[in-house]
């Protein structure tokens, strides 16, 4: 992920297969029935970035990045929320402007293709697209930079759609601090806690991925709904300081709200970590390498082909491998601590780097063979895909009308 300042690549691809370099995972009848049978979400996707550019067309299938609807159709992904992205140091009504421009390019891209993709506000939205066979878009902004300091844009970003708000970026806003900025505010400011309110009442939901610790309890202490935290790991499995600790993921559950995992290698496996921290001469000539090829401020170009080598070089052992079975460790350690009603899925597909086995959403059903042997029923299985989420969408949904209700 650009985004993570993580990045780490080699030397440009000569042009091999990634995804046949992988070993194929058998998919029993059972885990395919019960896989497509299943609402499966996934709540933090940056293919928005793909859409602001004309040619691309979310509707064909691509050999690069991780997110199309042909693809999507083969992983049996019904509920995608469209990542609104910015850097956090880009702030002010250019923000603003910038986050409504991708909020149209998602809705144009649903336009375009009506009989797959229909928009989605609410929990009710996705399961009649389900029932329709077409494929829910909802969309999440992602960090809270974007509202310019201002409650009526978050109202107008409510209007138009958006179902959910990460409160930080990489770095703090005004209002609330971030896991990877020095702290500013020790956690949520008093208008950070109107931010969290507001949000309540215009039933968007509370994303706690990027934001520090404090501003994580701050957060739960005031929301009158659950909250998510829609695209983070298990810290206890890996130190980043993205992941969740075991009692920010216990109080979370406590709350009714769900984290959902992130399949980030950067995210899942503490060797990966440790490597990149001891060897930043190796981090510096990966990172101008990816800067020569794409230029500067291009994100799609800089993701993909960050994944792309980053993958090629895990495989030719340069970089520690991570496999994508690492997924299912960190749903299994979030279960034991939270419990099964309380994960969920939050790949950040088309802004990160991918582990081996998960190269794009068609692997999906991958997921729901390893959870099946590791003795997972099928109802749990379900809850995991999409129904948690969906309960969180709901209750929030429940929440902001009752809030809306009131003098």
């Amino acid at each position: 992920m650009n985004k993570l300042a993580c990045s780490v690549c080699s030397i440009l691809l000569l042009g091999l297969p990634l995804i046949a370099s992988a070993q194929t995972v058998k998919i029993s009848q059972h885990a395919r029935d019960l896989h497509f049978s299943s609402i499966v979400m996934d709540t933090h996707d940056d293919t928005t970035q793909r859409l602001l550019d004309p040619q691309f067309d979310l509707g064909a299938r691509h050999d690069d990045g991780n997110i199309d609807i042909p693809r999507m159709k083969a992983g049996g992904l019904d509920g995608i929320f469209f990542s609104i992205y910015m850097p956090g140091t880009i702030t002010g009504p250019v923000a603003v402007e910038k986050a409504l421009g991708q909020i149209d390019a998602v809705r144009r891209a649903v336009m375009m293709h009506p009989n797959d993709i229909m928009l989605a506000r609410t929990a009710a939205d996705v399961r009649r697209a389900f029932a329709e066979h077409k494929i829910a878009a909802l969309m999440g902004v992602e960090g809270g930079h974007m509202i310019n300091d201002d409650l009526a844009v978050l109202d107008t970003f409510a209007a138009l759609g958006v179902r959910y708000m990460t409160l930080t970026h990489m770095v703090n806003t005004d209002w609330a601090d971030s896991s990877t900025d020095t702290p500013a505010h020790n956690g949520l400011t008093d208008f950070g806690k109107q931010v969290v309110l507001r949000m309540n009442r215009d039933g968007i939901m509370v994303d706690i991925s990027h934001t520090a610790d404090k501003t994580f309890y701050d957060a739960i202490a005031v929301s009158k709904a659950p909250l998510i935290a829609s695209h983070s790991s298990c810290r206890a499995l890996c130190s980043a300081a993205r992941d969740m600790t075991d009692d920010m993921i216990r109080t979370l559950a406590a709350h009714g709200g769900v984290i959902q995992i992130n399949y980030h290698v950067g995210f899942l496996s503490q060797e990966y970590v440790d490597f990149v921290k001891a060897h930043p001469d190796v981090m510096k000539k990966m990172n101008d390498e990816v800067a020569q090829k794409c230029g500067k401020d291009n994100d799609d170009c800089t993701t993909i082909t960050e994944n792309e080598l980053i993958h090629k070089m895990m495989l030719d052992g340069t970089l520690p491998r991570v496999d994508w079975t690492k997924i299912v460790d960190h749903i299994d350690h979030a279960v034991k601590i939270g419990g099964v009603d309380h994960v969920g899925l939050g790949s950040d597909y088309d802004g990160s780097d991918m582990p081996i086995g998960m190269e794009d959403v068609s692997h999906l059903p991958e997921i729901t063979q390893a959870l099946l042997d590791r003795g997972y029923s099928d109802s749990d299985i379900k809850k995991i895909l999409g129904e948690n989420t969906l309960r969180v969408m709901a209750e929030c949904e429940r929440v902001s009308r009752e809030m809306q209700s009131q003098p």
